[in-house]
């Protein structure tokens, strides 16, 4: 028979072996029905029980080696014939116990647990429009051009109010520095510029109304 194995560690000695496989169900009572529908949702890890005797001679490094297996938690890999009908790829050590026994000198008895470690699913493929596969701008009734153009406006006509309102800005600046002088009389006309930029603000409702009609052609 075999040896059954972790990765590369030969369990030479094993005294008992037992393999664990439990499915998962849902239970769905069904009016009128006796009993209950049972609704599989798949089925739970392998499990594989090992218990045995690490011979002296090779019993230390052997014991070293598990415990570096169970403290890391990686995934090894284990084969016996036990296993032969299932497919498991990968286990982890859920639990590993040792005990140093009377007898022989070296002789360690162990009681390890493994659990089948799957992998994982493929990431989900998200696409545009929550996964609709080709479905794109068009299928909502616009015409991809025309809202190309139609974008392209607002973004000017919102450039040009931000440009309108930095000047209406700049304007309540000059006017605060303006209201810190106690003599105006002495300055030559100084309210020059600032009837200037504050007339830039008469302005201000032509790229909003530019604004306010790009926006409302975008009609699916």
């Amino acid at each position: 028979m075999p040896v059954p194995m972790i990765d590369d560690l030969e369990l030479k000695a094993v005294q008992h072996i037992r393999q664990e496989s439990a499915a998962s169900f849902a239970e769905q009572p069904v009016v009128g029905l006796e009993g209950t529908l049972h609704q599989k949702l798949g089925r739970r890890s392998h499990r594989v029980e090992l218990r045995g005797l690490l011979l002296p001679g090779t019993a230390t490094d052997d014991l070293k080696k598990l415990q570096e297996k169970s403290s890391k938690g990686a995934e090894v890999t284990f084969t016996a014939d036990i296993t032969t009908a299932l497919k498991i790829d990968k286990m982890v050590i859920e639990r590993f116990q040792a005990e140093q026994q009377v007898g022989p000198q070296g002789q360690i008895a162990y009681h390890i647990v493994l659990v089948e470690s799957p992998p994982l699913p493929p990431p989900a493929q998200v696409s545009a429009f929550g996964g609709l596969g080709g479905f794109g701008v068009g299928d909502l009734g616009f015409d991809p051009g025309a809202l190309g153009d139609v974008l392209s406006e607002i973004q000017d006509q919102a450039g040009a109010v931000m440009g309108a309102v930095d000047s209406a800005l700049d304007a309540v600046q000059q006017l605060s520095s303006l209201s810190s002088l106690a003599d105006l009389a002495s300055i030559s006309n100084p309210l020059a510029p600032l009837v200037s930029k504050v007339g830039d603000l008469g302005k201000l409702s032509e790229p909003v109304a530019g604004l306010t009609k790009a926006l409302g052609e975008i009609q699916p």
